[in-house]
């Protein structure tokens, strides 16, 4: 989970496209053109949503336009590199490790805001003379035209850079270091600073790391993990600082991001949990539970909202990461690791119980049969509510493919039984009911039928869903035809 996230289109609304300068245009661009291509899919999806909804359509259909010219790379000017923002190319490195303030940050990754505030430092006190050199040869470079010399030059600065936050993060006798450290920034920026200096001093590392590896890793296998563990063989990327920025390098090309753990069980040696947490690779684990446990907080979100678009996605993942560590790994159930894990499926299954438990109900007072007296004070059958009910009686669906590793075997197979019973019979007898009734009664009975016709579709599939609606044609067909009879 490496990358910066998708925010939902209400963060955005500070955007005023009237406003943007090329270069705000430009960070707005490499800002979605870092985020994976998940988020990036989840973002467009979002914002076509807002213009459907008639909200911030202008920041929306701007924000839209850019993020397709990322996703479809059809511009010209995308791969030259730019010399207007300094700060950019000293912490390039750094792209592939950034995540959002609002979302916990954990070994192998930093804080997008940190960034300004550790250039202002550099600038002022850390680096004054090598920052004031670096800008003054991008603004040659700019009136030159040519780009000879560029990378060059910010090599040079972020090896200056480098240097001077580990002076800065080494105690001095006799002087307050926090109070120094103070300058920077709070805590959490302090916190970023020794990791910046050790991407920013590795970079011709990380990048060799980068290519030895395949773009796409769609399973850890045993000779991939001989062609990584190879590549990581390198001394400046073993060190702590490190090794978590190579790790979350290497999660990022791998289809299963959990299958990292391999690595740490190959160093052991063995899968005992003790043996593999006393390797420095044991911090593989670490990351694996912390981005399985942010997935959970995710989920938990997502539902809370009803968003259920990616839940199928994000329920698979999380099956999988789950069981892998507990069959590749012997984890005690008292141990730090073992309880993290207890704890993340717990919390999946708290999140998840809830929603398939209110399911029922939800179908309940859509299909619920009434009498011709009652039905005008029936609250109204919206499409939306309709379409919204749908989506639940799927995710109930989707759940049970992964109910029995996520600890919601017995709710979700109750749940899903009782869906398939009462809408069944529900169906059935709303059919026959169109028989009867006066003109408003048969109008809203035929809305219900509509209804419980596409929940069958989800249930059963479109052949069940599809005789369901010819009898409930045949039912009002029938109807009409005794009418006029008599």
């Amino acid at each position: 989970m490496g990358g910066g996230r998708a925010l939902p289109p209400a963060r955005h609304k500070h955007i005023h496209t009237g406003r943007m300068s090329q270069t705000s245009i430009e960070r707005l661009r490499d800002y979605l053109a870092q985020l994976p291509p998940q988020a990036q899919a989840l973002l467009m999806r979002e914002f076509e949503r807002a213009i459907e909804r008639g909200e911030d359509v202008a920041v929306a259909n701007f924000v839209l336009e850019q993020l397709r010219k990322v996703v479809r790379g059809t511009e010209e000017d995308e791969a030259r590199p730019r010399t207007d923002d300094p700060a950019r190319l000293l912490f390039r490195p750094l792209e592939p490790f950034l995540v959002e303030s609002n979302f916990p940050v954990r070994v192998g990754q930093v804080r997008r805001t940190s960034l300004v505030p550790v250039w202002q430092w550099l600038c002022r006190d850390g680096a004054p003379e090598a920052a004031a050199a670096f800008e003054a040869t991008l603004a040659e470079i700019r009136k030159s035209g040519s780009t000879d010399g560029l990378e060059a030059a910010t090599r040079r600065f972020q090896l200056a850079a480098a240097e001077a936050v580990v002076k800065m993060a080494t105690p001095v006798p006799g002087e307050d270091n926090l109070r120094t450290l103070a300058r920077i920034g709070p805590p959490n920026i302090v916190e970023d600073l020794l990791s910046i200096g050790a991407v920013l001093r590795a970079r011709e590392s990380m990048e060799t790391l980068g290519s030895r590896i395949p773009g796409q890793l769609r399973a850890l296998t045993p000779s991939q993990i001989d062609t990584v563990t190879s590549a990581l063989n390198v001394p400046s990327l073993q060190t702590p600082q490190l090794l978590p920025f190579a790790l979350s390098l290497i999660m990022q090309r791998l289809m299963a991001p959990w299958q990292i753990i391999r690595l740490a069980v190959k160093m052991a040696a063995s899968d005992d949990e003790i043996r593999v947490a006393a390797t420095p690779y044991g911090v593989a684990v670490t990351i694996a539970l912390h981005d399985l446990s942010f997935l959970a907080a995710c989920l938990r979100t997502d539902i809370r909202r009803g968003h259920f678009d990616n839940v199928g996605e994000q329920l698979k993942t999380l099956h999988d990461g789950v069981r892998g560590l507990r069959t590749e790994l012997d984890l005690r159930n008292d141990s730090a690791w073992g309880r993290q894990l207890t704890s993340i499926r717990a919390d999946i299954s708290n999140s998840l119980q809830s929603e398939i438990e209110s399911v029922p109900g939800r179908v309940r007072r859509v299909l619920r049969q009434r009498a011709d007296k009652d039905i005008g004070s029936a609250p109204k059958i919206d499409a939306s509510d309709v379409e919204e009910t749908a989506a639940l009686i799927d995710f109930v669906a989707v759940c049970r493919t992964y109910a029995s590793e996520l600890a919601i075997n017995e709710v979700t197979l109750r749940t899903y039984s009782d869906l398939q019973h009462y809408v069944e019979h529900s169906t059935e007898g709303l059919v026959q009911a169109l028989r009867g009734g006066d003109a408003k009664a048969r109008a809203y009975r035929q809305m219900q039928v509509k209804a419980a016709i596409r929940f069958c579709e989800v249930l059963f599939g479109h052949d069940y869903a599809s005789l369901m609606s010819r009898a409930a044609e045949n039912a009002v067909t029938g109807e009409r035809k005794s009418t006029r009879a008599s």
